[in-house]
């Protein structure tokens, strides 16, 4: 564990090593821990694989005070239990018409198509940071058989809602972006909405599993072709 400065108002806390459940609970406890330590103090946290950026109000607090919280919080979180977390089911048109590179993916790993589907809904995924676009949750991991690089040549244009698979990572893409993740479905489900509270259905540290619907049941639930 370390704690660097990361900006005149932020400090960044390291809790390890690349990226794992054990690791991803203690980012989610810190978390916890400094809201309710800091209080007013605090302006925001933005959790990753295995840190926490800490933004702090500059004109009520210093480094070193929040320093010192931070590693008070630290000590408190070794006697402390596993942070829980959300276990959130999102639908999913699987299809050669929603997942463009369903098909390539499934001959690439000498799979059906309905093996790949079946195999990446029947994972448990964990929410392990949220970037790239606001509501772009970063979920893993994925089972190796259908793990894929990135495209060669990113598209100009993913269309919101697509679900898709990079390397050991998937992910539903909140709003139309490019992008170069191998596309394999569709979910219907909003993403981000900056006008509900909270404005994302998952957090960092949540679970999330996808679920297999038809045609008409994604369209039934808002989504679009």
């Amino acid at each position: 564990m370390r704690i660097e400065n990361a900006g005149e108002n932020a400090i960044i806390v390291y809790l390890g090593e690349g990226q794992s459940p054990e690791i991803s609970d203690r980012v989610q406890q810190l978390g916890h821990l400094l809201s309710e330590q800091m209080a007013t103090d605090l302006v925001d946290l933005v959790a990753s694989y295995a840190s926490l950026l800490v933004i702090f109000d500059a004109l009520r607090t210093d480094h070193l005070a929040v320093r010192r919280k931070t590693l008070s919080a630290l000590t408190g979180m070794q006697a402390s239990e596993s942070s829980s977390s959300a276990l959130v089911t999102l639908p999913v048109y699987y299809d050669l018409e929603s997942g463009p590179d369903l098909e390539n993916l499934a001959h690439q790993a000498a799979l059906t198509i309905e093996q790949v589907v079946d195999i990446h809904q029947s994972c448990e995924y964990r929410v392990y940071a949220i970037g790239f676009a606001p509501g772009f949750a970063y979920l893993g991991e994925v089972d190796s058989r259908i793990a894929t690089p990135r495209l060669a040549t990113p598209r100009q244009k993913v269309p919101k809602g697509a679900v898709a698979i990079a390397d050991a990572q998937t992910a539903v893409y909140p709003a139309p972006s490019p992008g170069g993740w191998n596309l394999i479905g569709l979910c219907p489900t909003p993403m981000f909405n900056p006008q509900q509270e909270p404005p994302m259905p998952v957090g960092v540290g949540d679970r999330v599993r996808f679920e297999s619907v038809s045609r008409q049941q994604f369209l039934d639930l808002g989504g679009e072709l």
